[in-house]
């Protein structure tokens, strides 16, 4: 575990490219978001408790993120369909991105083994990725606290003054 002050291997590089479906099955391009920032946000699984907690955290900041230049985007290796559950519960108004296939959770490293009650398998680690207007990752966030880490974001991008 690296301690704060260490940068995370991503920091400085390219993002991987991906297209992948949003909730309504449209596709988008991380390539359509350039010019702006974006904050990668990885989940576990719709509708469990900390992914909700968090979503409706990027919910609530959604304006203030969006006046900072900051498009939100969430993967998870869950359906277009189930998203667009999540999406229409909880009143998200951001894009949720469907990884069925797990390539782009692949790329960025967060297809890990976990463990719980002694059972290993293979699933998403909570992770986010900033990427710059360049497309270059600013900050890389490991294994978040879904509470926290909007309000996380947020004082991290005022910080970099862009």
């Amino acid at each position: 575990m690296k301690n704060q002050t260490q940068k995370s291997v991503w920091e400085g590089k390219k993002a991987p490219t991906f297209t992948l479906k949003d909730q309504d099955g449209k596709p988008r391009k991380l390539s359509q978001y350039l010019g702006g920032m974006v904050l990668l946000y990885f989940y576990p699984k719709d509708m469990t408790s900390g992914c909700t907690v968090e979503a409706q955290g990027f919910r609530d900041s959604w304006k203030e993120l969006k006046k900072l230049g900051v498009a939100v985007l969430g993967v998870s290796t869950d359906s277009v369909a189930s998203h667009k559950k999540f999406c229409e519960k909880e009143g998200l108004n951001f894009p949720l991105l469907a990884d069925e296939k797990k390539e782009v959770v692949g790329k960025y490293g967060v297809w890990v083994e976990k463990s719980m009650y002694g059972k290993k398998y293979m699933g998403i680690q909570r992770d986010s990725f900033l990427i710059g207007k360049d497309g270059k990752i600013l900050k890389h966030y490991e294994k978040v606290k879904p509470a926290e880490h909007p309000g996380e974001v947020i004082v991290d991008v005022k910080a970099l003054g862009r």
